[in-house]
């Protein structure tokens, strides 16, 4: 009888200890898919694109005072939607970032770019979207870029997200350019990529 209990209570602590082993093996296993390592270029890539994207919200804002249209009063919101994105990605991985008040861009480029935007957008109507226009089409360019330059999954699954907004936005802009009887010629795409993406219709993102 003893003999039996002894067993039982044997079985009982391995199965204990097996069973503690599996879970904390899976654990780091969930841990390791979720988070890959980062490398120094990514982490460039999400901070820059961190900043595009404030450029974006940032213009279409100062844009949307100026003319209060509704692709600049709904865009800029999922334009705020797209730097949740990369700032969440940057928390995950404990990359170090500061948002700097609107208008004020650390990189001198994307600085250059506002101030001009600010500028030719306040022109007429039609000027402004084709400021909306041309930094979409910059958008979509960069984030291509940076996802042909990447094996990291997670990072190519947020900015193709990004990057199907910015097509969505794009069409908006275009269209409504259109409508006005102007019209806008690409800035960073090609003609072959601006044309596939005229032609397509409106896409679901993630």
């Amino acid at each position: 009888m003893n003999t039996i209990k002894v067993n039982l209570l044997s079985a009982l602590v391995l199965f204990l200890i097996m069973t503690l082993i599996y879970s904390c093996g899976n654990d780091t296993n969930a841990k390791d898919l979720y988070t890959e390592t980062l490398s120094d270029t990514d982490s460039a890539a999400l901070l820059f694109m961190l900043e595009e994207e404030k450029l974006a919200r940032d213009t279409y804002a100062y844009l949307d005072n100026l003319w209060s249209l509704n692709q600049f009063s709904n865009i800029k919101l999922s334009e705020q939607s797209h730097m949740n994105a990369v700032e969440n990605l940057l928390k995950v991985n404990n990359i170090s970032y500061t948002i700097l008040p609107s208008g004020e861009f650390a990189d001198a480029g994307l600085q250059t770019y506002y101030n001009q935007f600010t500028i030719d957008g306040a022109i007429d109507q039609v000027h402004a979207l084709q400021v909306g226009a041309t930094i979409e089409d910059l958008d979509i360019v960069d984030l291509q870029e940076y996802i042909d330059a990447t094996s990291n999954t997670e990072l190519i699954s947020v900015f193709e997200s990004l990057q199907c907004g910015s097509r969505n936005h794009l069409r908006s802009f275009v269209n409504t350019i259109d409508n006005l009887g102007a019209s806008y010629t690409p800035q960073f795409l090609t003609e072959e990529a601006y044309d596939a993406i005229l032609n397509s219709s409106q896409e679901q993102c993630n």
